[in-house]
């Protein structure tokens, strides 16, 4: 498959929007922070990802933003990682 990793961090104005962003981020991505995940995904899942944070922020008030760091399998993100251990997130199954 073509996925690439991605980091996703977003700053959400209303505590109900970052609720419902965070719960849909749970189902794509593994949680690192606050409001940063990581994320492996295939072109289908990013675009469907895309689409479920569209329709819950408020485009004027909030801010999401998804780096593409490369594919998930040839990436070796250089990350300097203060206290937690830093590691790319692997190969999982996905459950539909």
């Amino acid at each position: 498959m073509d996925e690439h990793l991605y980091i996703v961090a977003y700053d959400i104005a209303d505590e109900k929007r970052w609720r419902a962003v965070f719960k849909i981020m749970k189902g794509y991505g593994e949680w690192l922070q606050l409001s940063v995940f990581q994320c492996r995904l295939s072109p289908r899942r990013h675009a469907e990802l895309i689409e479920l944070l569209t329709g819950a922020i408020n485009q004027r008030q909030d801010h999401v933003l998804l780096l593409n760091i490369g594919p998930a399998d040839k990436v070796d993100p250089r990350v300097v990682s203060l206290g937690k251990t830093f590691e790319a997130l692997g190969k999982e199954p996905v459950i539909v």
